[in-house]
């Protein structure tokens, strides 16, 4: 799907969507990195500020076997990515998995210096947004989601995901 209007707008619309959510957080990672991961008000907190329609979400905290799985199974590319969103169909509401891989999401944290929660709030924020149809698969559509990403997690009190360091 392509993204529809400017990020602008959209930015107005999920500052007042009033949604409804049912979400399940899903930690299958071991207890040592469960402690870095952040819980599940967080997470609810996150995807209610990305989230402009009614929607039934999975969130699941994966280590990097089942991230590599997935990714491969998926998409065809054989290495763990920071974040996997499936969604299944266009029924309401909007239905779907987001799926998070620990280890990539706190390597990448700390190779961009990045604080790890604003990385997770980012990332989360960016499944949602493809939950929602949004994509970057052109420089004009890239753009657009960036900006809509950088309004939500500076929201939400974080800096700008997207900022050089």
């Amino acid at each position: 799907m392509k993204n529809k209007g400017k990020a602008s707008g959209f930015v107005e619309e999920f500052s007042r969507a009033k949604t409804k959510l049912k979400l399940m957080v899903q930690y299958a990672i071991g207890t040592a990195t469960h402690a870095a991961v952040p819980t599940r008000p967080q997470f609810r907190k996150w995807v209610k500020m990305a989230l402009t329609r009614d929607a039934e979400i999975v969130l699941r905290i994966v280590d990097e076997a089942e991230a590599r799985d997935l990714n491969r199974n998926f998409r065809g590319k054989d290495y763990a990515t920071n974040v996997l969103t499936f969604v299944y169909g266009d029924a309401q509401p909007l239905s779907g998995d987001i799926v998070l891989c620990a280890p990539v999401v706190e390597k990448e944290a700390k190779q961009q210096r990045k604080n790890l929660t604003a990385h997770y709030a980012h990332l989360t924020a960016h499944g949602v947004l493809h939950l929602q149809g949004w994509n970057h698969a052109n420089e004009a559509d890239a753009v657009a989601m960036e900006r809509l990403e950088t309004a939500i997690v500076t929201k939400l009190g974080y800096d700008d995901p997207y900022q050089e360091r």
